[in-house]
């Protein structure tokens, strides 16, 4: 659980101090065309690593349906989304509303994926939703409640993709983030360039380095952490994003305090603290099962051995038998049973 956190948190840092760099390239760069370049850095940031371990046939077609929804609603829709919003929206105020993104995560992974949440959880993505209410409530303007209802969109096609992803176990997280970014955000690149032309050069830098760290090692990052987390726990940690950027756009953008949005933050902040702690304990079964995912044998479900005697942590495929035992855990990889 402990790397889980650390890898979804430093995910976190590097998304919430790309998002007003972004809002800052959106006034000037269509939308498409933004998100597109932002995802095409994403891309590059993960060829090398990509290259060097491709995934095989059989792979790539049972994970091939959940690979298709994460490129065409995290990779295309949702970053288009976002594009939009930041263009009605302050960077600060649009920060904190990708919270909303904790929210319909849990929502869709407790519904849809059968995913165990808690009631630290589920009050924690509560006053999460609240402080998003708070900020494009009755006291926001025209402008801000479209910018509002443009992230919230996009916020749900992530919440798809996480909980898509996080279950993608045939795929390493570098193979999920090129396919976004090569597919994704090559068809948005091209569609924005028709609409509008070129950007400026300088823009077009900018995007990829902002795309390269905030997208592509933040994905990458994500990904991992919510095979150890599950995705509505991977999420949770990831909600810290937002107040990362929120404070980025009040002290490197000079943008001004309001104080219904630090009232927000202050709100979103005491929900996040709830849910940080709330893995539980019960006796459970383990399915026999074969896949290919990043472990080590110290974690009581990696027994096999090797042929040099390697232990230290790795990746490939290998099988499980069926197994009952009691732990703490929480939904990774291995923990998505029903309760």
């Amino acid at each position: 659980m402990r790397r889980g956190v650390v890898r979804c948190g430093l995910a976190a840092l590097l998304f919430g101090a790309s998002t007003p760099f972004a809002a800052q390239l959106a006034q000037d760069t269509n939308a498409f065309t933004l998100a597109g370049l932002l995802y095409l850095g994403a891309a590059l940031a993960v060829l090398p690593s990509s290259l060097h371990s491709r995934p095989d046939g059989g792979s790539l077609r049972r994970g091939a349906g959940r690979l298709i929804t994460a490129v065409v609603l995290g990779g295309a829709v949702g970053p288009v989304l976002l594009a939009l919003g930041l263009q009605h929206a302050t960077a600060a105020t649009a920060s904190l509303l990708l919270n909303l993104e904790l929210v319909f995560t849990v929502v869709i992974a407790a519904v849809f994926f059968r995913e165990h949440i808690g009631r630290h959880v589920a009050v924690g993505a509560a006053l999460v939703a609240v402080a998003s209410v708070l900020i494009s409530g009755p006291g926001a303007t025209t402008d801000l409640r479209i910018g509002a209802a443009l992230i919230a969109a996009a916020c749900v096609c992530w919440a798809i993709d996480n909980s898509v992803t996080a279950d993608l176990d045939e795929l390493a997280p570098a193979h999920i983030t090129l396919a976004k970014g090569v597919v994704a955000g090559g068809a948005n690149t091209i569609i924005g360039l028709t609409l509008a032309g070129p950007p400026p050069l300088a823009a077009v830098g900018a995007a990829l380095v902002v795309g390269a760290l905030g997208y592509g090692a933040s994905i990458t990052l994500w990904v991992a952490g919510a095979r150890d987390l599950g995705a509505a726990r991977a999420q949770v940690v990831f909600a810290s994003a937002p107040f990362l950027g929120a404070v980025v756009a009040w002290t490197v953008f000079g943008e001004p305090l309001v104080p219904m949005v630090v009232v927000a933050l202050v709100v979103a902040v005491v929900g996040v603290g709830l849910v940080s702690r709330s893995d539980h304990t019960h006796e459970h079964e383990h399915h026999a099962v074969e896949h290919d995912h990043e472990h080590d044998h110290a974690d009581g479900h990696h027994d096999h051995e090797h042929p040099d005697g390697f232990t230290g942590r790795h990746q490939h495929p290998h099988a499980h038998e069926r197994v009952v035992h009691d732990h703490p855990h929480v939904p990774d990889l291995h923990h998505r049973h029903a309760h």
